[in-house]
Order: structure tokens, then sequence, then C-alpha cells
């Protein structure tokens, strides 16, 4: 078989479990094909869950993160086993964000990267966490991340 920039991938394709924690959580990158091009990334997680570290309660969030690749990109299928493996994570939602956005910056090296965690409310107060890798680009379209505030029923 032809080797080729996929050949390396182990998740992808096949049967895979969630991981019981994000430090078991593998990330898998691939080389860029268009490395010598300044665009972004965007993936939209509507559905992310993590634990109350205090209480074991869910918690809930929508994040949204952008970035401009390297050399690298990561590969969807281990970025959502990776996200999914919070879901009997304990952690408060900042450190939950930034422990996100840090391991993402640090595996996969790019341009640039942020990420947005607009989480639902926790005792009646939505809590928003925006972290990111420096300023931002002015190479490339980077849209808004089009999450409103929380308005709740008012």
């Amino acid at each position: 078989m032809t080797e080729t920039i996929y050949s390396g991938l182990k998740q992808l394709g096949g049967a895979t479990r969630l991981p019981e924690s994000p430090d078991q959580a593998e990330l898998e990158r691939v080389q860029n094909p268009q490395a010598d091009v300044a665009y972004n990334v965007r993936f939209t997680v509507p559905e992310f869950t993590s634990l109350c570290p205090m209480t074991g309660q869910p918690d809930f969030a929508h994040l949204v993160i952008d970035y401009m690749p390297g050399d690298w990109l990561v590969e969807s299928k281990s970025l959502k086993l990776y996200l999914g493996s919070f879901r009997n994570h304990g952690a408060f939602h900042e450190d939950c964000t930034v422990s996100i956005g840090r391991r993402l910056a640090g595996f996969l090296k790019p341009r640039w990267l942020r990420i947005g965690g607009y989480w639902y409310p926790r005792g009646g107060m939505p809590i928003d966490v925006f972290w990111q890798t420096g300023p931002m680009p002015e190479a490339v379209w980077i849209p808004d991340q089009g999450v409103p505030p929380y308005r709740g029923r008012g």
C-alpha cells in the first residue's frame, strides 16, 4: 500500500471507544497539504459536556475553536473523541476551555488559535471563557464566532 499523509492515523475508519479522561485521549494530526496558504479552520461544538468538580453535576457549553494551520491539521475524529472525554471530567469552565486551547496549540503548533467557551448557566449565571495564542492575524478572514450572549427568557 502507498504511504500517504493519512497512513499513520489509528482512530479514523475503525471502531474507537471514548477515552476515560482528557489525559488518556490521543489527538492525531496530519501534514497540512496547504501549509503555504493562510486560512482559518473552525470547529463548532454545540453540545460539549463536562462535570462540575465540586458537585459532579453536568455542565454544558457551546465551544468554537478557530485555528490557522501551520504544518499540521488536527484529525477531526481524534478531536471529537478528545472533547468527548471531558464528559466524565470534573473541572471549572475556565480550566476546561483554556486546557483545550493550550493542548491543541501545543500539539499542532498553528500560526494562531483561539477558543471561545460559551457555557450555559451554573448557579443562574453563564460563564464565557476566551483564550487565544496571540493577536488575531490580519492575513486571513476570521469571522465572528456567532454565539450571542446568553439571554435566558428575558
